[in-house]
């Protein structure tokens, strides 16, 4: 072991601000408050009821909504710590976590930065700058290119040198943000443009590079600590592979590719890197690994990662534990310097976002959110699923940060325990209000490819969302969850009636016409007589029986319910039109339909409408513009991603309702594009 010259200045350390939100919030304040330190949050106006500003012990509001208002702005930050009376602040992270002004105007504040020091935030700021350190340091670099102020032939000839495939990336900030594939030339300028936009928003620098690309590499990364006693260790490997639009969205310790001659290596090339900047405190070496064996640096994270739960579910250790005792000064303790590895855990991270519309992210009220689960931050010993959470029932998800609702962590002696144990608990979640990526998540973990280890960078891609986005309940299963849901109705109004409110809400002695509910996925009809139930979707016939029914309280109803044979209880949540069915097969969201409705104003043929609420970041077309299908007409920003927006046919751009900075609605119009094709016109 090495690194920095030993000292022995410690402090104590009292009142903690944590400069994030959502659910790393909590999760810092949840070991401070097991130290006994004071806790303190900041919040913006979009934030000022989440959960985990009532965690704290003292709230200061950073007036404002989007991040560059509030989050992001260091001196609000700083000034807000200092009015709280805090003597630390911990950075979570994204944001300002790996921004070293941030850290130096912590530091002149008087205020303890619980982080590596500034010098190697400001080495690992540029993954430019960084590549050409680890060069030197010994540890295996991919070829890339500075991008900045390169256009026309001067940036095709540098893509040119790199050779395609390549990677536009972002040289500051991470989760994927900034970051675009080019496989054809004739993309580069919009790849690059793009890139630079997403990336000055997120972090407040447009810097990007080009990157060669290893087709189908796993991503591997190795958690690394320092302490300013000299002390250096890597706490093994994680593999993050299972990623959408370079985001990741499984993770799991250790890899099920590295043996432990490999892990060796790794760790070797890992306190290799944190060595020569003198690291001190968490931080993350991240590698490619492609299918040879041989792997590739691409940064280091100068911050605690979002996936650091499942390396403290294989080595016990608690890493924000570990981060305040090294910025107390102290010396790492034995089990940290002697690390052990026991067990699997995997991670995944529940979305409010639809993946089979191309990962379209949701907004709104999330109704119900429940995650069966054993422990909340910390998990506890033997197997387990632990819950990181940033929402709670009742919260209202906006459109100003990530959609990231919670990650969900299981842990297990083996692997293939942890899978299944992390997607029957997913399975079983009451999700309601909003559209996640649940189901997804369980189809991965159950797939016969994950379970056998086959997983790289493209695992989504080569195994499809039409089958790893299809919903978990089938045809048959949302038939049956749309009569459970007409009943659930009727047992729910019935609960009300003032007078023999034990019988069934349309019950005859004698025969009748059925009573009718018509949903967005069909038009249920059901009886009651003396024969039973009779009940049926769409003229197609729904045999079941009602075993018994419980009001669990208003809107609520549980069902016990045989069909074919096998008993199920399934639990229905009624909310203004919707219901909410989860059983043992999944979850189902139904709408049901008005009786009557409303008139509503007729959207102009060929309109291009927003799919969510966002700012318009780019109008790429003009009023009067001959454009073809698929052409990008603009593009929205929406939970720190861009989304781009393309003509559905070849046609004339009639009408542009909208300007770049402009502030839209969900449905709201953002163009008309006449079809020359078909001489009439499409809606998007």
């Amino acid at each position: 072991m090495g690194g920095v010259p030993p000292v022995t200045d410690q402090r104590t350390l009292r009142s903690v601000l944590v400069a994030n939100r959502g659910e790393i919030a909590r999760r810092v304040f949840a070991t401070a408050r097991a130290m006994g330190l004071r806790t303190v949050a900041v919040y913006s106006d979009a934030d000022a009821d989440a959960p985990y500003v009532a965690d704290a012990d003292v709230a200061v509001r950073l007036p404002g909504n989007t991040p560059s208002e509030t989050y992001l702005d260091a001196d609000l930050v700083v000034a807000a710590a200092v009015r709280a009376g805090a003597d630390c602040v911990h950075p979570g992270y994204g944001f300002l976590s790996e921004n070293a002004d941030f850290a130096r105007a912590v530091q002149a504040a008087g205020l303890v930065f619980v982080g590596p020091s500034v010098e190697a935030i400001d080495a690992m700021g540029s993954k430019l700058a960084a590549k050409e350190l680890m060069q030197r340091a010994g540890v295996p670099t991919l070829p890339s290119v500075d991008a900045t102020g390169l256009v026309g032939v001067e940036l095709e000839k540098a893509a040119a040198d790199i050779g395609y495939p390549l990677l536009v990336k972002a040289s500051f900030g991470g989760g994927g943000r900034g970051m675009r594939e080019v496989r054809d030339p004739s993309d580069l300028a919009d790849a690059v443009a793009g890139a630079g936009r997403e990336a000055a928003s997120a972090f407040g620098n447009g810097t990007v590079f080009l990157e060669r690309l290893v087709e189908r590499p796993r991503h591997v990364e190795v958690q690394i600590f320092g302490d300013s006693h000299g002390h250096t260790v890597a706490l093994f490997e994680r593999e993050c592979s299972i990623q959408r639009r370079h985001q990741k969205v499984v993770e799991e310790a250790p890899s099920p590719a590295v043996d432990p001659d490999l892990r060796e290596r790794l760790q070797e090339a890992a306190v290799a890197a944190a060595r020569a900047i003198d690291y001190v405190g968490a931080g993350t070496v991240e590698f490619l690994l492609d299918d040879g064996g041989d792997f590739f640096f691409l940064e280091v994270n100068t911050r605690l990662q979002v996936e650091h739960p499942v390396t403290e579910a294989v080595t016990g250790l608690d890493l924000v534990r570990l981060q305040f005792d090294v910025a107390a000064g102290r010396p790492l303790p034995a089990e940290a310097l002697t690390p052990t590895l026991t067990g699997c855990a995997i991670e995944v991270r529940l979305y409010a976002e639809d993946p089979s519309r191309n990962w379209l992210p949701q907004s709104g009220r999330l109704e119900d959110f429940h995650v069966p689960a054993d422990t909340e931050f910390r998990l506890t010993t033997g197997p387990g699923v632990r819950l990181d959470s940033g929402v709670a029932s009742g919260v209202e998800v906006g459109v100003h940060y990530d959609p990231m609702l919670a990650k969900v962590i299981a842990w297990a002696p083996d692997r293939t325990s942890a899978a299944l144990a992390l997607a029957g608990a997913i399975q079983r979640a009451r999700l309601h209000g909003l559209t996640t990526n649940r189901d997804l998540l369980v189809r991965v973990l159950r797939s016969e490819a994950f379970l056998g280890g086959e997983t790289d960078t493209g695992f989504l891609d080569r195994h499809g969302l039409d089958v790893l986005a299809a919903p978990l309940v089938d045809d048959e299963g949302r038939r049956r969850h749309a009569v459970v849901a007409a009943l659930a109705g009727a047992v729910l109004r019935r609960s009300a009636a003032p007078a023999l409110a034990g019988l069934p809400s349309g019950w005859r002695n004698n025969p009748t016409a059925p009573h009718t509910t018509v949903f967005d996925a069909g038009t249920v009809r059901y009886s009651f007589d003396r024969s039973g139930i009779t009940a049926d979707l769409d003229a197609a016939s729904v045999p079941l029986t009602v075993l018994g029914t419980d009001v669990l309280r208003p809107g609520r109803v549980r069902l016990e319910v045989e069909a074919d044979g096998l008993r199920a209880t399934y639990e229905v949540h009624v909310e203004g039109d919707r219901s909410y069915v989860d059983g043992p097969e999944g979850s189902t969201t139904l709408v049901e339909q008005a009786r009557f409705p409303e008139p509503t104003a007729k959207v102009a043929p060929g309109s291009l409408t927003a799919a969510m609420p966002g700012t318009v970041s780019r109008v790429a077309v003009t009023e009067g513009e001959r454009i073809n299908a698929g052409q990008l007409v603009l593009v929205l920003e929406a939970m720190k991603m861009e989304h781009p927006v393309v003509a559905p046919v070849a046609g004339v751009v009639q009408a542009l309702h909208v300007h770049v900075g402009a502030q839209v609605e969900t449905g709201a119009t953002l163009a008309v594009v006449a079809d020359t094709e078909e001489g009439n016109s499409d809606a998007s």
